[in-house]
């Protein structure tokens, strides 16, 4: 019995199945744990989300940014990009019922028992406790759950407001939620976040870190494992912080960590290295 975390697969269909075949997975005793972008960028979104759908109860996900932008997409908010291959997703048969399961997925998983944390782009480091993060996520997950998502997933769309306070309510307070969640890279001195920089540590301009080399009241206690930031190719994070996006979808590999003995099993892409 195993839990196997796996950085973004961007519907990398065929080195998701080549990476678990490599980590020996099986459904019936492991724990898949995925970062999110599920989808997007890659050319197999439908077979991806098809499969992890049949996973059931063997599988511990969360939403990233471009699982979020399909939803949008779907509901006729955001623009279907060619360069997404998301085509054949929404114009499969069983769309509509793809789409319902992806919109009721966490945008956090917390496991006691193992100490551990998955969020897609990280904890910001201005939550003071673990049941502040996790009562910010519950707000977005219900939002996402409920009749009215369409109106959120219409705002959330935006860089402001960067800093966190507990007295952000309605459209703002939830588009912070989500910013740190699935976008969330690089902080000001005091975790204030940064939504412009990109690239790996190093290159963004002073005062910017990332919100990883920051103090964090979670980042004390849990481990954090997290995706969305490919050009970190894996490295450059404290302890117990795990980075496991390791840009598949732009030629990379896809990552994935077996928690019990920390090893690491990689998977080349089968498609041709572009520039992230």
């Amino acid at each position: 019995m195993a839990n196997l975390l796996v950085g973004d697969i961007h519907g990398c269909f065929d080195e998701f199945q080549a990476l678990l075949a490599k980590a020996d997975f099986n459904p019936s005793h492991d724990t898949l744990w995925l970062t999110g972008d599920l989808v997007a960028r890659g050319p197999s979104s439908l077979d991806v989300l098809r499969y992890v759908k049949s996973l059931g109860s063997s599988v511990r996900l969360v939403l990233g940014n471009h699982d979020l932008h399909l939803l949008a997409v779907y509901a006729g908010i955001g623009r279907n990009k060619p360069k997404d291959h998301l085509t054949s997703l929404l114009e499969a048969p069983d769309c509509d019922e793809l789409i319902n399961w992806l919109r009721r997925q966490p945008v956090l998983q917390v496991d006691e028992e193992l100490k551990l944390v998955m969020s897609h782009a990280g904890i910001s480091p201005q939550w003071d406790s673990i049941e502040t993060a996790k009562q910010c996520a519950k707000e977005v997950e219900s939002v996402l759950r409920s009749d009215t998502y369409p109106l959120f997933l219409d705002s959330m769309y935006g860089d402001l407001p960067n800093s966190w306070s507990s007295k952000l309510t309605g459209l703002s307070r939830l588009r912070y939620i989500t910013n740190s969640l699935t976008r969330m890279r690089y902080c000001f001195p005091k975790g204030e976040l940064d939504m412009i920089a990109k690239d790996a540590p190093g290159t963004a301009p002073a005062p910017l870190k990332p919100w990883f080399d920051l103090p964090g009241a979670i980042a004390l206690e849990y481990s954090i494992a997290f995706g969305h930031w490919a050009s970190l190719e894996g490295s450059g994070t404290p302890e117990g912080i795990y980075a496991l996006d390791t840009g598949c979808c732009w030629g990379g590999e896809l990552t994935l960590l077996r928690w019990e003995d920390k090893r690491y099993f990689r998977q080349a892409s089968f498609m041709k290295r572009k520039s992230a």
